[in-house]
């Protein structure tokens, strides 16, 4: 309770401060620093939180007499989506969000919200860490206020549910929680689920009420968020990888001088690099305490049964967004070699 009212102290100040300046530009300023303020949905044991440490770490030491950085988790300054928006307007400097609430701005993210659309972990990293060819990707949403720095890996997406699901048949009539991205809801759909879009911080009320069965994430939501309490199905289906996204503010980059801009770029890169460390340590202790701890069964399926039933879904995405088609190509070149 003492925690929680902090953090909500923390959460009226800003949005007072906010009220009264606009929160733009030199408004942040506290003790004569720009205060740069950073949120995202997960907890402080996240490998996003821990990277976004390092990327505070390098601010504060290489910028610290002009910023200072301030870190705000557990969706404190709202959900992802609310995040961007304020994101976009200057209300905070940065956030760290799935590429499923980016596509609501720009319908070139949607590529990553096409169930298979990697067919292993290593074409996924190498698409990913090509920084020349994402580049012209990230710098897509500047005119909607906002810019991708990096990337942050948030492993495989499967289905974890209140009842087992050995197979495509077992997820039809179950009520499915998925990221507000049309592909996840249509893929949903296409297993015989109902869609249940909603907040992420929602999820675990929502499956201990009976609201919904279940959600489909990686293995740190069990952990991390808990959801292993209330949900004690993991079926391993891979239907997706979708990165997380480090996006800034688009004025506040821009005003940053040459020597500042390549300081905060590579500040982001190093918390990339600490997160997809951090990733693989925190996915094998996830997955030991879920088993142990809170009796969470884990089960491997026939992933080609899954994947035959959303081909559907692809080719729509294809023929209706040929935005994405030129990225969709590019990547099945990349699974190529690891085929």
């Amino acid at each position: 309770m003492k925690l929680w009212k902090r953090l909500m102290a923390g959460v009226a100040a800003i949005g007072l401060a906010c009220g009264l300046t606009g929160c733009s530009g030199l408004d942040s300023i506290t003790g004569g620093k720009r205060i740069i303020r950073i949120a995202h949905a997960q907890s402080e044991e996240h490998p996003e939180h821990i990277g976004m440490l390092k990327f505070k770490e390098i601010i504060e030491e290489k910028l610290g007499d002009k910023y200072e950085v301030q870190i705000f988790p557990n969706e404190l300054l709202g959900s992802a989506q609310k995040a961007i928006e304020l994101t976009q307007t200057g209300a905070i400097d940065f956030v760290v969000a799935g590429t499923a609430n980016v596509e609501t701005f720009a319908d070139s993210y949607e590529i990553f919200s096409m169930p298979y659309l990697f067919t292993s972990q290593d074409a996924y990293r190498e698409v990913m860490n090509d920084t020349e060819y994402m580049q012209k990707l990230y710098n897509s949403t500047d005119e909607s206020g906002f810019r991708v720095l990096t990337w942050f890996d948030a492993g495989t997406r499967n289905f974890y549910s209140t009842k087992p699901i050995h197979s495509p048949d077992d997820l039809k009539g179950q009520k499915i929680r998925v990221q507000q991205s049309p592909a996840s809801v249509n893929m949903v759909k296409a297993f015989g689920a109902a869609a249940s879009p909603m907040s992420f911080g929602e999820v675990y009320t929502a499956i201990q009420q009976g609201v919904i069965n279940g959600a489909e994430n990686n293995e740190l939501a069990l952990t991390n968020n808990k959801h292993g309490e209330v949900a004690k199905y993991f079926s391993y289906d891979q239907h997706q990888m979708i990165p997380d996204v480090l996006i800034g503010n688009t004025k506040f980059l821009d005003s940053l001088s040459d020597e500042e801009y390549d300081i905060f770029m590579e500040a982001a890169q190093a918390a990339t690099e600490v997160e997809l460390e951090e990733w693989q340590k925190a996915v094998l202790e996830a997955k030991e305490y879920a088993q142990n701890e809170q009796g969470v069964e884990f089960i491997d399926v026939d992933v080609q049964a899954f994947r035959d039933k959303v081909v559907s879904v692809q080719q729509d995405m294809l023929e209706e967004n040929p935005n994405i088609v030129e990225m969709y190509e590019h990547i099945q070149q990349v699974n190529k070699k690891y085929e």
